[in-house]
């Protein structure tokens, strides 16, 4: 019996420790992806990829606090709501994607209003393709460990990355109709819908604050 549950103690660390290894890819990949983003988007003057690099560093304060929450169920599996420093974390989060909304909802009406065009969408089309690619693996990897380990709050957090696989098809289609079509406004409406999908996941953040554990998925997260 011994034997037995030194292998079961074994296998969930090993699970765990995957999953801590999920949290730091997820950190430095959207830190990564805003850098690129940012500097790209500002660059060919699309407020879509400038949006969604603007995004992926507020999913960093999110990833921050998913890092924090999997060290410490992994210590405490039975505590699985939120501490002190998750909690604010997941504030600071939900606050910074309300300012974002804020500012992309001003720009794009500006840009509608003087019908401002960008340069080119070609790095928003590249960007977005990288991102559903490696948004899928991590959701698909996540869900998987986080049901080996029975914990909700890692199957929480993957199922909430497919807000993050929105946002990039959202990307792909303004920036792929801009190139194909030349509608300038198509960059402004996708930035206006990542503002909105930005705002759903400042709420989401401040509902698991509160220790909520739903998303996207609305609670359905098996």
């Amino acid at each position: 019996m011994e034997a037995i549950s030194f292998g079961v103690r074994k296998d969930r660390s090993r699970l765990y420790s995957w999953a801590y290894l999920l949290a730091v890819i997820t950190v430095v990949y959207n830190i990564a992806e805003g850098l690129v983003s940012v500097c790209f988007g500002l660059e060919d003057e699309s407020m879509a990829l400038f949006g969604f690099g603007l995004d992926s560093f507020v999913e960093v304060i999110s990833g921050i606090g998913i890092w924090h929450m999997i060290r410490r169920i992994r210590n405490n599996p039975a505590k699985e709501n939120p501490d002190h420093f998750e909690q604010r974390a997941l504030k600071i989060t939900g606050a910074a994607f309300y300012l974002l909304t804020t500012g992309l909802l001003i720009l794009a009406t500006v840009n509608l209003v003087y019908g401002h065009r960008p340069e080119t969408t070609l790095w928003g089309i590249i960007v977005s393709v990288v991102s559903i690619l490696t948004m899928w693996a991590l959701m698909h990897y996540k869900l998987k460990f986080g049901r080996q380990l029975n914990s909700e709050a890692i199957i929480a957090d993957a199922n909430c990355t497919k807000t993050c696989l929105y946002l990039s098809l959202v990307l792909l289609l303004a920036s792929a109709g801009y190139e194909l079509t030349g509608i300038g406004s198509l960059d402004s409406i996708g930035t206006i819908i990542i503002a909105w999908l930005s705002f759903r996941e400042g709420r989401e953040a401040f509902q698991k604050a509160e220790g909520k554990l739903i998303c996207s998925c609305q609670g359905n997260c098996r």
